[in-house]
């Protein structure tokens, strides 16, 4: 016979699934390395080239530690290395072996080994960390750049009372060149400001970047959205007073691109998305020519000359070396090395010698030639491809056919349009952070093509209905 009890047969209770020690050690590691990428003048105005080199050698070496045993815990069956951006990769082999006709072999060792790190890391980061913790990740590090910016700033402005150079050093009143400043300590003036990494136009991309990750954090309904509004107004407060005209172009392909992907996720019907793709390039091609009619009044209108600043006579100067081996190219350097006879003095701007072409086309190909200029080429257009169907195409992996979209889809589309504008006046995409976004998100997109699966990702997504369905039983 059936009693009432007032005891409980459920199961007793349990304190929430927790992150293991090693994880969350692993995620502050790769912020921390995040940080010193993306801000790695500060790094370098900070503790001098040599500093900078042990800093990074460092994080390298931790990197390292962290992955290795990660990936020999995996069964060689299990890494993806057939997913691999193998474009890219074929790129940076040939800039080995360009050390062969290479005329600065040394600067072509040097800043190959920079690279070749940096793609290392990118890739150890994809393989490790979920979509969500990547964003994550990247959201710290810039808010990190944000807030040392503006207390930099304002320890200039309000104690320091004059200009910082970089590593402190001290120079007589007028005895050095505005353009070597760190921090010139115009937060509360009228100037463009610098920020923590010493450079406006790198302060306003980095800016532009930390906008649309907040933004897609926020939209993703992420915990503390309060507090990400401050972090999007302190963003767009300090773009604003960077005032990079590249940045500002950057954003606005960004946001373009963005309402392009949002607009084709609302077509359900193969011919919705024909006629927006119709429409698309239609205002592509009239936005295009109407920007190349109006170029000087645009420029005028951002602040710049009719010669970007300079820019056309250092495109002139590079041309002229590039044209002289037009298939390989002189020989790697990404950045070119200041102190090495071929670039020193070579090129000037403020009698501070230039270490980029400031157009990534035109610096590949000076570096590789044609060949390196299709290299890169494959591998932008092959990232630009896999992360617009990323970011529009709506999440599957059987029968149903409305699952929602993930915000955060969004993000490699709108990366990959920034980086290719931003390309056009710097050559940023195939420097330390730019290269590590092609390689972190094109390798992330291979192994996991939906937010939530592959590698790092979790359970795969056809184990999760069944789990519910056996506890429900």
């Amino acid at each position: 016979m059936a009693q009432h009890s007032r005891l409980s047969t459920a199961l007793p209770p349990s304190a929430p699934a927790r992150e293991s020690t090693r994880h969350l050690l692993l995620r502050a590691h790769i912020v921390l390395l995040l940080f010193g990428v993306f801000a790695h003048t500060a790094v370098f105005n900070l503790l001098g080239i040599d500093g900078a080199a042990v800093v990074l050698a460092v994080l390298l070496v931790g990197t390292l530690g962290l992955a290795i045993p990660r990936i020999a815990l995996a069964r060689p069956a299990r890494f993806p290395w057939r997913r691999m951006p193998w474009a890219a990769l074929v790129y940076l082999a040939l800039a080995l072996a360009s050390v062969l006709w290479s005329r600065w072999p040394q600067a072509t060792l040097l800043t190959w080994v920079l690279q070749a790190s940096i793609t290392v890391v990118a890739l150890f980061v994809a393989f490790t960390l979920s979509w969500q913790e990547i964003v994550r990740a990247l959201s710290s590090a810039f808010k990190w750049i944000l807030g040392l910016s503006v207390l930099l700033e304002a320890w200039v402005a309000l104690v320091l009372h004059h200009p910082l150079v970089p590593n402190f050093a001290i120079f007589p009143p007028g005895k050095i060149d505005p353009h070597w400043y760190w921090v010139r300590g115009d937060l509360i003036g009228t100037g463009r400001i610098q920020g923590i990494v010493g450079n406006s136009n790198t302060l306003g991309i980095l800016c532009a970047l930390a906008l649309v990750v907040f933004a897609l954090l926020y939209a993703g309904r992420a915990r503390r959205r309060p507090a990400l509004l401050i972090w999007i107004a302190l963003a767009a407060y300090l773009l604003i007073r960077a005032g990079s005209a590249t940045s500002y172009a950057s954003l606005a392909a960004g946001i373009l691109v963005l309402i392009a992907a949002v607009l084709m996720r609302r077509a359900e019907a193969p011919a919705q998305r024909a006629r927006l793709y119709a429409l698309f390039l239609a205002v592509a091609a009239v936005g295009g020519v109407v920007l190349w009619l109006g170029r000087d009044a645009v420029f005028g209108a951002l602040g710049k000359s009719s010669d970007l600043t300079g820019r056309v006579e250092i495109w002139r100067k590079v041309l002229a070396r590039a044209v002289q081996h037009p298939f390989f190219g002189n020989g790697f350097s990404s950045p070119w090395v200041p102190w090495d006879p071929a670039f020193h003095n070579w090129i000037l701007d403020h009698r501070i010698t230039v270490f980029m072409a400031h157009n990534m086309w035109l610096d590949v190909f000076l570096q590789l030639g044609a060949a390196g200029v299709l290299l890169i080429a494959l591998a932008f257009l092959a990232f630009a491809w896999r992360a617009w169907f990323f970011a529009v195409d709506r999440p599957r992996w059987d029968l149903v056919r409305d699952r929602p979209y993930s915000a955060l889809s969004l993000l490699p589309t709108v990366f990959v349009a920034m980086l290719l504008v931003l390309g056009l006046a710097e050559s940023t995409p195939i420097l330390l952070w730019g290269w590590l976004l092609l390689i972190l998100l094109s390798f992330k997109m291979k192994i996991s093509p939906l937010v939530g699966t592959g590698p790092g990702e979790g359970a795969p997504p056809e184990t999760r209905g069944s789990g519910r369905r056996r506890r429900a039983a």
